[in-house]
């Protein structure tokens, strides 16, 4: 600040008024523009969670705004294995416009091919502004055959709308040609129990299909002499090739099923629902508490830093927005619900980046003991 002065009483505003907006521009200007003057590079984890990977599709929209920020490998499973696909075609196609363009027609036509279904929200719930289909009678006897009667009864033909859409939409030769990043898709072996990776260079339809295969919904999808099911089961999204195939110590997981649930579910319907978040959040658990351990190791001087990395992890959630949104809401694909999931996203990635952009190639963000195990 300049000092005051009886003999030249004129510049006394002039210093202040400057002073004030050189501190508004300041204030105004985010945190993370400065730590932008450092490219980085980052693994993506992607969970699986029907139409709850929405939000995921918010939090790569927000990503690929970062020119700075590079994806050296995306896990998926799902509708996080979708969203992987779509960012790879996009960014083959078009660079990172083209990849956000890309994911916005996923879920168009995801939206489109809902807006056809017979399972919809009830008029009331749909005034109210509710996005649970527990109250939809169409959702109910849905729900309910699906527990009673195998797909192979209901659905002989072994029918996947999904895999119609995949086909329609993504080029799967140009995605297998893709060069930009790494592929790791999960899908869960029927025979041996066993999670299986398919890397880009043999991701099909079939392969997407497959990862997204609820066995109540529809046939286990046969790839080779193998039939599999839905990634999830074993790996939701799966690490280990992201720690072993990829160069970049960081691995962002965005997290679309809560791990925690204050309330007592007392329902039939709550328990499954529960049980179902649980089942597809264990194998993530598991291998956080085997880079927990790893990285416990290092720290000791136990396991050879030459021979082992230490990994970064990092998570983008919304725990307390998603676990407002109940089970049967996975099934919901309206368009003002998708785009009200990618806000969440979007917003949720916007703040991650802004607090922790400085913390990337140096250290976790995440307490993994407390947050995961």
């Amino acid at each position: 600040m300049p000092k005051k002065t009886s003999t030249k009483p004129s510049r006394k505003p002039v210093a202040k008024t400057a002073v004030k907006k050189s501190a508004a521009k300041a204030k105004a200007t985010p945190r993370v523009k400065a730590a932008h003057r450092t490219s980085k590079t980052v693994n993506l984890a992607l969970q699986g969670g029907g139409s709850h990977g929405a939000y995921t599709w918010g939090v790569l929209d927000r990503l690929l705004e970062e020119e700075k920020l590079t994806i050296d490998g995306i896990s998926g499973a799902s509708a996080g294995a979708m969203n992987a696909i779509a960012l790879a075609q996009g960014m083959a196609a078009g660079g990172r416009r083209g990849a956000q363009e890309a994911l916005r027609k996923l879920w168009k036509d995801v939206s489109e091919m809902h807006a056809l279904s017979p399972v919809q929200r009830n008029p009331l719930d749909a005034l109210l502004g509710n996005w649970t289909l527990n109250n939809s009678p169409s959702y109910m006897a849905y729900d309910m055959l699906s527990r009673v009667a195998s797909p192979y009864v209901t659905n002989p033909l072994g029918l996947n709308p999904l895999r119609v859409l995949l086909k329609n939409m993504i080029d799967f030769k140009a995605v297998r040609a893709c060069e930009e990043m790494k592929l790791f898709i999960s899908a869960t072996n029927v025979r041996t129990g066993r999670v299986r990776i398919f890397e880009r260079h043999e991701i099909t339809a079939d392969v997407m299909a497959a990862s997204s295969c609820l066995p109540s919904l529809f046939q286990a999808i046969k790839i080779g002499k193998d039939h599999y099911w839905d990634g999830g089961y074993m790996g939701n999204p799966v690490l280990w090739p992201l720690i072993y195939k990829c160069e970049s110590r960081d691995i962002v997981v965005v997290q679309i099923n809560p791990i925690t649930r204050n309330e007592l579910p007392q329902t039939a319907q709550e328990i499954n629902n529960r049980l179902d978040e649980i089942t597809f959040n264990a194998p993530l658990m598991s291998e956080m508490r085997a880079i927990s351990f790893a990285s416990k190791l290092l720290d000791e001087g136990i396991l050879d830093p030459k021979r082992y990395k230490k990994m970064l992890i990092h998570r983008i959630h919304s725990e307390s927005k998603m676990d407002t949104l109940d089970a049967s809401s996975k099934v919901n694909a309206e368009w003002d619900f998708l785009l009200k999931l990618h806000r969440w996203g979007h917003n949720a990635a916007d703040n991650w980046l802004k607090a922790h952009w400085h913390q990337l190639g140096r250290s976790s963000s995440v307490n993994i003991r407390s947050e995961f195990l």
